[in-house]
């Protein structure tokens, strides 16, 4: 198996065509979860599985996998290779996709090249990875690997009203399968960077071996409207400026950081948003992101005092809600050193990188050994149809993921 290689054409080929399907009437790519463009992608891919030979299995949180197993491994544990193909909103065509279809790719070169694996293998493709439409994030691969109820995951509602165990439903991916059926043997997820470090140093391979935990809050500001030419700037209860002394406060904090801290607020409301009003409400999210799970409760901590403060300074109350959050994750020594010895057979640059971004891996690294590959991103831009990684470099990063899953398969 030393000088296998995945076909090129074949993977670049269902990319660019995964990447078609779901646009909307502006050429907007908008494959988000449970809607009739997933159902586009999703009815593809499952196309492709069948084509494979691959059993096709739904469970139901709608994720998809696609088995192959033989009588003579069928007790085995799997490997599992996977992502996601849902997109956020006005999507690039690589992110998540790139990863369930190299998955898949990565089996049927193995399984047309009459490689015998000691256990099955499984590509994965999870439902709700990018939380655009249902929160959280990465739903199908926590509620998969036991961390979120079930029936409390399908009962979620989303930004449109819609229910997801009814839109499931609607689309044909309410599975029959309880999710965890298949406990992995192993995972591996190879995926575009979306982050600089890759392209910027010029290195072809990342070895993941962590991602950063995730808190995500939003914050609600209650101050008092009052007209915006007679009220002067000592007597308001100004919502808006209060907004923007957190966001000032986030933003001095990360940069002073020791660790790789990063903070963002994303979304942000004013009430009643007319420009001669003070505002009286401000509701806002903020993201918070670190490698380090000790600096990460500090940094919550550090906010929750200083929204404290700001109440009492500012006249103002405040209210944050947790809407989600996730401890760093520390991916499997072992195979993260079978991607670093298969980018140094290849003759390939390969560095050890951390994850900025959340991923299933993360997810199902509570029930798995797992490990991720990363290939450069263009700019590091992702979530954008400017998202882009050339097509070698696609070859590449699949053909590490190759190598790894036959060494993993053959244990």
């Amino acid at each position: 198996m030393s000088n296998l290689t995945i076909n090129a054409d074949r993977l670049i080929g269902r990319i660019e065509e995964l990447g078609s399907l779901g646009r909307d009437a502006q050429g907007r790519l908008v494959r988000v979860a449970a809607s009739d463009m997933d159902k586009l992608g999703r009815d593809r891919l499952v196309g492709w599985l069948d084509e494979a030979g691959l059993e096709v299995a739904v469970d139901r949180i709608g994720n998809i996998f696609g088995i192959w197993q033989d009588d003579a491994n069928a007790g085995q544990a799997p490997l599992m290779l996977g992502s996601h193909i849902d997109t956020v909103i006005d999507a690039g065509i690589y992110d998540g996709c790139y990863g369930a279809l190299a998955g898949l790719e990565a089996i049927e070169s193995l399984k047309e090249a009459g490689f015998a694996p000691a256990r099955p293998l499984v590509v994965a493709a999870f439902t709700n990875e990018e939380g655009v439409r249902y929160s959280p994030d990465m739903m199908g691969s926590l509620v998969f690997a036991g961390g979120r109820d079930l029936e409390e995951a399908l009962a979620s509602v989303g930004t449109d009203g819609s229910v997801l165990g009814r839109e499931l439903e609607r689309i044909g991916y309410a599975g029959q399968h309880e999710p965890g059926f298949l406990k992995p043997h192993a995972y591996v997820e190879l995926h575009v960077e979306q982050g600089p470090v890759l392209e910027r140093e010029g290195i072809a391979i990342g070895a993941v071996e962590n991602l950063q935990g995730i808190s995500w809050q939003r914050i609600t500001i209650d101050g008092e409207a009052n007209h915006a030419g007679t009220t002067p700037m000592s007597m308001r209860r100004d919502a808006g400026v209060a907004a923007a002394r957190v966001i000032s406060f986030l933003a001095d904090r990360a940069g002073a950081s020791p660790t790789p801290t990063v903070a963002t607020v994303g979304t942000i409301a004013f009430e009643p948003n007319a420009i001669n009003v003070i505002p009286s409400r401000a509701t806002f999210t903020i993201d918070l992101r670190d490698p380090d799970e000790m600096h990460l409760r500090e940094d919550e901590a550090a906010l929750a005092a200083f929204l404290d403060q700001l109440a009492a300074s500012a006249g103002v109350t405040v209210h944050a809600e947790s809407l989600a959050r996730f401890e760093p994750v520390t991916f499997d020594a072992h195979v993260v050193s079978l991607i670093e010895d298969g980018a140094k057979a290849a003759g390939l640059s390969c560095r050890r990188i951390t994850s900025g971004a959340g991923h299933d891996a993360q997810m199902i690294a509570r029930i798995a050994p797992c490990a991720m590959i990363f290939v450069p991103s263009r700019d590091g831009i992702s979530h954008s149809p400017a998202e882009f990684t050339a097509s070698d470099e696609l070859v590449a990063g699949a053909n590490i993921l190759l190598g790894v899953a036959a060494r993993l398969a053959a244990d």
